[in-house]
């Protein structure tokens, strides 16, 4: 611990015009590969497993919205931490650690206590990871380098989250949800390792704070990013927008998992009785002859029925490859995952040369349109092979927000020395809705059903669409091509 944070105090500055060394951005690009498994803890996974145990969906979103609560809290300082601090390295590994830790205890004690407080642990860490990750991906390549790396950041990220998903689908398949919990261990180490790699000295840690120049540190305000976000009137547009847009997108991927946990369970819940009744006809069948058969009166017995005593005169009909995997719900969770982060890698990577040509606003107009129809689609099509449009449409929406927001905050920030408390800031706003969402789902559900809860989320991310045209007027420098 004190060797890593020793160390970044101690390094010497980059200068801000020296290009960042190639070993120190690949090993950023390794670091955004296996943090993908790790700062959202189990993720999707977390529903299937407490499922499992019992709980009820609606107590899952509970448990779900005290963890985002804790992780909205707690953004904002933590992005004004990673302003401050030259030891971001040691804040990634830190928080990477204690979210496994958060996570394995939940497969120990799965009492509310302890998953509440573990979701807790695992919300604070994941706050803390977004800017520091930010902030040294500013300080390694600077404003002008900024979009093209956040294009490759998110395309790694979403890489090392197809990875770990096939992982978690094949190993969870064949082995339970235990292989889960040991696959996000190995990626955690994975980080760990990686964010070493990064050479403390190339780390321009002025830029990564959104300083232009050294000598601007005379001009900077106070640290406070709450002071930050509402002086500034788009980065208030933007965190409303994104508020609404994560209200919506909150809880949509656990609930298909959950949707397929718990038609999982009614299945089998109902397989004793089907079990019961076909026990009952083959005892008829090998009845003596002459002994009455109990039937409705006027029923007709089909030549080959169950009842009739005689085999079916056609095959049995197996399930599928594919029908199996998709009645797994650890198969079904990974399948979504692998979906929608197979579409988020080209997206991201298109993003960050659009964003270079075009700017920034008709990428935030593409991701809100994506979430309303992914909800319309989820909810009027209650079929599990509507995880392919559903996911890609997801993959869609993040793949573009994951280059807009960051570089977004840097160019509404520049200058100020608080990039990443405003980027904490505008994740706590987000994270209102963010948190609010599983509650919200899991009420809907539990009183009106899954179709139900997936149009409720769909009309948030319309309000966010609406919010965000309405406002081009205000975002339009923000959001413009070219940085000065």
């Amino acid at each position: 611990m004190s060797t890593l944070a020793v160390g970044e105090r101690g390094a010497s500055r980059a200068s801000a015009t020296r290009p960042a060394r190639g070993r120190s951005v690949k090993a950023l690009s390794a670091v955004n590969f296996f943090l993908a498994d790790v700062r959202d803890g189990l993720g999707p996974f977390l529903g299937i497993f407490l499922i499992g145990q019992g709980w009820g969906t609606d107590t899952i979103g509970y448990v779900m919205t005290i963890g985002g609560i804790a992780g909205m809290l707690a953004t904002t300082p933590l992005g004004a931490l990673a302003d401050a601090s030259k030891a971001k390295r040691f804040m990634v590994a830190f928080c990477a650690a204690l979210v496994i830790a958060a996570s394995l205890a939940i497969l120990f004690v799965p009492t509310f206590a302890f998953v509440a407080a573990s979701q807790i642990a695992t919300g604070i860490a994941g706050a803390a990871i977004g800017p520091a990750v930010a902030g040294l991906t500013l300080g390694l390549v600077g404003q002008k380098g900024l979009a093209h790396q956040l294009g490759r950041n998110e395309a790694w990220n979403h890489g090392g989250n197809v990875a770990a998903a096939a992982g978690c689908g094949f190993f969870g398949y064949e082995f339970g949800l235990t292989a889960v919990f040991i696959l996000m261990t190995v990626m955690a180490a994975g980080s760990i390792l990686a964010v070493l790699l990064i050479k403390p000295g190339d780390i321009d840690h002025d830029a990564a704070r959104g300083l232009d120049k050294p000598e601007a540190g005379a001009e900077r305000e106070p640290p406070s990013g709450f002071g930050v976000l509402f002086k500034s009137g788009p980065l208030l547009i933007l965190a409303g927008t994104l508020m609404l847009f994560h209200f919506g997108n909150g809880a949509m991927l656990p609930l298909l998992g959950q949707q397929v946990a718990a038609q999982a369970q009614a299945a089998q819940t109902q397989a004793p009785s089907a079990d019961a009744a076909v026990a009952a006809t083959a005892g008829t069948a090998n009845a003596p002859a002459g002994t009455a058969t109990a039937t409705a009166p006027g029923t007709t017995i089909a030549p080959g029925s169950a009842t009739s005593g005689r085999p079916a005169s056609g095959p049995v009909t197996e399930p599928s490859t594919l029908q199996a995997l998709l009645a797994d719900p650890v198969a079904y969770t990974a399948a979504t995952v692998i979906i929608a982060q197979l579409t988020m890698i080209p997206i991201a990577l298109l993003a960050a040369g659009f964003a270079g040509r075009r700017g920034y606003f008709l990428l935030l107009v593409a991701a809100l349109v994506a979430l309303p129809i992914r909800g319309l689609i989820a909810g009027l099509w209650p079929s599990p092979y509507a995880l392919i449009p559903v996911q890609m449409l997801d993959g869609v929406g993040a793949g573009l927000l994951g280059v807009a927001v960051p570089g977004l905050v840097a160019r509404i920030l520049r200058g100020t020395g608080h990039v990443n408390a405003g980027l904490g800031a505008v994740m706590t706003i987000q994270g209102v809705g963010a948190s609010l969402s599983p509650a919200l789902a899991g009420f809907v559900v539990a009183r009106y059903g899954f179709s139900a809860a997936y149009l409720v989320l769909a009309g948030f991310a319309v309000c966010g669409l609406v919010l965000w045209l309405v406002s081009a007027a205000k975002v339009s420098k923000a959001c413009a091509a070219h940085v000065d």
